[in-house]
């Protein structure tokens, strides 16, 4: 593997900015602190570091409204702390990747500003304008993620804009070869400042179908649809016209040169489709597209049963794409509820930090590239939010159904016997530390040496020396019991038999080659030869 491809099996940390680390006391995490706790994430043994946006933003959506790609937003820093923070990173041996927002903007972008203002302007195509059908109506049935129609009116152009998500995010027309380019060098700006790669947000979203076509109707026949999902429009519809159009991966092309002149640097797209892996495994498809994608599929939805389909499923449905791509795997994120909680509530795991260390092992022991959400590390559950509490617009939207986003965004707890778990010396904190946190904090783990904490940074340091979870290739072995998970990693220096019990009961099971192994509740087996030695 050559170190342009550093990240081929490697093993990334996001970090959610606003919950980090406060350096200035104001409850809201920043770019100077994530400088500070950089030897915490060296120490966790990880490769690199994917860092959610810090750009100028009014917050509607936590950042992901960009009003100024090349501009800190002040609750974060300034630019120069972003390059202090780059510098000691890469001092550390860490690659940072950071969130390219390329979809849509803020609607106080100066773009959309000046787009909104006549339907003649210079930048009156950079965003997806339409006229009211006759009786007033939006100029389609596309529906918001984030709730209601896809269009917003403005009174000023007398048009619809269209949004996939807030209507203070209105999306960029990416038919326009102007948006194109002025992409293109956002994307260069940051690379000039020497990053080592972007996390391309919703990537499958950039283009829209011209003739705005209807998407048609999913119907309750379709089981995949659980009832969580029922109650957001967006679900009722299949996303034909709206998402994934094929004029993307032609762009896609455009930003693979644009990486090309920057050896070493990396993209990861996130996709969310009807067909996430074939889109995932399309868009990273040999050398002319993205280095790799994850999709959603692994953390999507609320609690369900932890079992080997869960897991083995998704693996085998991309690996039997017929392309030539490397996968990206997260069990959590941002968006999502943490995988402990939406794993392991209903058989009472969630707390278990045996259940959190067989997540890690998990994960990283997997084909592909991972990537390891802040707090993992330490086993934490999803938080519950009180209402009153909440920030997430989604999740004041869903509210009582589902909480939102912001029961994984809580900020991190550093110290269990300090104010705020030792994020932060405001009086208050942009969101609550929940106690169950605190009890979790990295300071009374490192005291621990059974912690999840130690447990990750022994396992990452043990991991780096065994090839085959690097770049080996996986074979999947039916035990017929949907609770232990058996895989064979192997490339032509090592092969790995890996056993994972997913269930708190231990398990004795007969392996060809191995005999009877006994794995302890929540347990691993790991198993290795080479054609030097065995083991």
């Amino acid at each position: 593997m050559s170190n342009n491809e550093w990240w081929r099996g490697g093993v990334f940390y996001q970090i959610y900015p606003r919950s980090f680390f406060d350096s200035n006391g104001d409850g809201i995490g920043d770019l100077p602190g994530i400088t500070e706790k950089l030897n915490y994430v060296a120490n966790l043994g990880v490769d690199a570091i994917w860092i959610s946006p810090f750009y100028k933003s009014p917050m509607k959506d936590f950042g992901y409204d960009v009003s100024d790609y090349r501009d800190v937003d002040p609750i974060f820093g300034v630019n120069e702390d972003f390059d202090i923070m780059l510098h000691k990173a890469h001092d550390l041996g860490l690659k940072i990747i950071v969130d390219m927002v390329a979809s849509h903007t803020s609607d106080k972008h100066s773009w959309f500003v000046e787009s909104r203002t006549s339907q003649d302007n210079v930048k009156a195509d950079w965003y997806v304008w339409a006229d009211p059908k006759p009786d007033g109506s939006p100029p389609n049935n596309w529906q918001s993620v984030f709730g209601g129609p896809s269009w917003s009116f403005d009174t000023k152009r007398g048009q619809y804009y269209l949004h996939n998500f807030l209507k203070e995010q209105p999306d960029l027309n990416y038919h326009n070869p102007d948006v194109q380019k002025a992409i293109l060098e956002e994307c260069r700006y940051w690379l000039d400042r020497g990053i080592d790669g972007f996390r391309l947000d919703v990537i499958n979203f950039l283009f829209h179908d011209k003739t705005l076509r209807d998407n048609p109707a999913r119907g309750n026949h379709d089981s995949a649809i659980t009832q969580f999902e029922k109650i957001s429009p967006h679900n009722m519809q299949v996303h034909k016209y709206d998402i994934t159009q094929p004029e993307t991966l032609e762009f896609v092309k455009e930003i693979r040169a644009l990486m090309t002149e920057y050896p070493g640097t990396m993209t990861l797209g996130e996709v969310g489709d009807e067909d996430p892996y074939k889109t995932a495994a399309h868009y990273s498809d040999g050398d002319q597209y993205l280095n790799t994608c994850y999709n959603t599929h692994f953390m999507s939805g609320q609690s369900k049963e932890f079992n080997t389909d869960r897991i083995h499923h998704p693996i085998e449905e991309f690996l039997k794409q017929p392309f030539d791509s490397w996968p990206s795997w997260a069990f959590s994120n941002h968006d999502v509820v943490r995988a402990a909680t939406r794993w392991g509530r209903l058989q009472n795991y969630e707390t278990n930090p045996a259940f959190a260390k067989l997540l890690i092992a998990l994960l990283t022991s997997l084909r592909g590239t991972a990537f390891i959400y802040q707090g993992d590390e330490l086993g934490l559950p999803e938080a519950d939010i009180p209402f009153e509490k909440l920030q997430d617009p989604w999740g004041i939207y869903l509210w009582p159904e589902w909480q939102g986003r912001d029961g994984c965004r809580t900020p991190m707890p550093w110290h269990d016997d300090k104010e705020n778990a030792g994020f932060s010396t405001a009086t208050d904190t942009w969101l609550p530390i929940p106690e169950e946190h605190s009890k979790r904090a990295v300071a009374q783990q490192e005291q621990d040496k059974d912690s999840v904490l130690n447990f990750t940074r022994e396992f990452l340091k043990w991991r780096k020396e065994q090839p085959a979870l690097i770049t080996g290739d996986i074979t999947f072995h039916d035990f017929n019991d949907d609770k232990v998970l058996g895989f064979i990693r192997s490339n032509k220096e090592q092969t790995l038999f890996c056993l994972f019990n997913l269930s708190d009961e231990e398990k004795t099971i007969d392996v060809p080659k191995e005999g009877k192994i006994t794995v302890p509740p929540f347990g691993t087996f790991y198993s290795s030869s080479s054609s030097s030695s065995s083991s």
